[in-house]
């Protein structure tokens, strides 16, 4: 196991009725930017519940971020509260809400003159941002409770992360119930958002971080378990309980301690979502399966502890391995995500070749968890996802 350092200090406040802790988290007489998407919230009665919250305070409220938050679209709301010189942001979302509310936060704190972009990426530093809130409203990347955000920049087709704990929420409210109403496209994309990055964290080599590997099994089998019933009844409590949890679990942080870290499925996929628009969950679902047969060799011993732990797969090493990968792939369809990129209308080698350009773009050269792939294996690996 690794060396590592480990600080995490969001308040997490879960269950039925959560979202009236608001009141206890944000002062009285705060100026609250309350940020969120498409104006679901005013359906499924979340922004009834947080605006009562916020009685006695100054309610700023911005609407629209889009999934995938545009920093076009963000730096509006960063005007806003320039504006109306708010002191908190509350993101009411899901991820890209979330991580759209970490940019502002941080983009309204920024000294004068720096040009907000630089956030992402990490070209700045940060010295500071707005506290933050966050009630979730589709539990899949787990941005209520870590220090990251992706933001993606339409003009320039640039879709990046990043990382500061200038931005940890100073607390969130996971209620489960949300889940009721979300389109099934969404839970689909939230099981398989969640899967996928406990995979990226787990999915590597054996470096006796036993913990770590129990931790992420843990949240795969129960993604695993509760997928048919959540599928079936979204109003099963405990489905969604454990959903919204094991989402949040699986980048809170605990995961990749000590680890080695994949994240190359992540920055195939970005490139898909900025050249094609596909949701993060559905390029993720396209990717994951053929990177791990085109590493296979080097993932074999994880991928066949996996598959025995996880999908109870019997046999040698390499058998089991590829039958894990197979698994993987049925439960991403299961979940109603398809896994080839013909199933969405797009061609492969026009693909592959754009994510090529675009990785060497970004000089993303050396992906995975040795460094060795590059943006020419990234290209097989979409051409394989045909």
């Amino acid at each position: 196991m690794k060396n590592f350092s480990f600080h995490n200090p969001t308040r997490l406040h879960f269950g039925k009725g959560q979202i009236a802790q608001i009141t206890a988290e944000i002062p009285p007489g705060a100026r609250v930017l309350v940020v969120y998407g498409g104006g679901s919230i005013k359906r499924n009665g979340v922004y009834d519940q947080v605006i009562a919250a916020l009685a006695g305070r100054t309610v700023v409220e911005f609407a629209g971020v889009p999934a995938n938050p545009e920093f076009e679209t963000l730096m509006q709301a960063v005007e806003l509260g320039k504006e109306q010189g708010v002191d908190w942001v509350l993101g009411v979302g899901g991820g890209s809400v979330l991580d759209g509310s970490k940019f502002i936060a941080a983009a309204l704190a920024l000294d004068p003159g720096i040009d907000p972009w630089l956030i992402v990426g990490n070209k700045t530093p940060l010295k500071s941002a707005l506290p933050i809130g966050c009630v979730l409203t589709l539990p899949a990347t787990g941005s209520e409770a870590n220090f990251t955000g992706v933001i993606t920049r339409k003009e320039t087709q640039d879709k990046l992360s990043f990382k500061n704990p200038a931005v940890f929420p100073r607390f969130s409210v996971l209620d489960p119930t949300v889940i009721s109403t979300l389109p099934a496209r969404q839970l689909g994309n939230g099981l398989v958002d969640a899967f996928v990055h406990t995979t990226e964290q787990y999915l590597t080599y054996p470096l006796e971080a036993r913990v770590q590997d129990r931790l992420a099994e843990g949240i795969l089998s129960t993604l695993v378990e509760i997928a048919p019933a959540l599928l079936q009844d979204q109003t099963d409590y405990d489905a969604q309980a454990n959903l919204m949890w094991a989402a949040d679990q699986a980048m809170y942080g605990l995961v990749p301690l000590g680890q080695p870290l994949d994240w190359a499925t992540h920055a195939i996929g970005h490139e898909l979502t900025v050249l094609y628009g596909l949701d993060h969950a559905q390029t993720l679902a396209v990717t994951l399966p053929n990177l791990l047969a085109h590493t296979f060799d080097a993932k074999r011993a994880k991928l066949a502890q996996y598959g025995r732990r996880v999908w109870g797969l019997d046999g040698d090493d390499a058998t089991v391995a590829r039958a894990a990968i197979d698994a993987t792939r049925r439960f991403f369809e299961s979940a109603g995500l398809k896994t080839r990129l013909a199933d969405y209308g797009i061609d492969a080698a026009e693909a592959a070749a754009g994510v090529e350009a675009q990785l060497t773009r970004h000089k993303r050269l050396a992906l995975g968890e040795h460094g060795t792939l590059t943006p020419a294996d990234c290209r097989a690996i979409v051409l394989a996802s045909a």
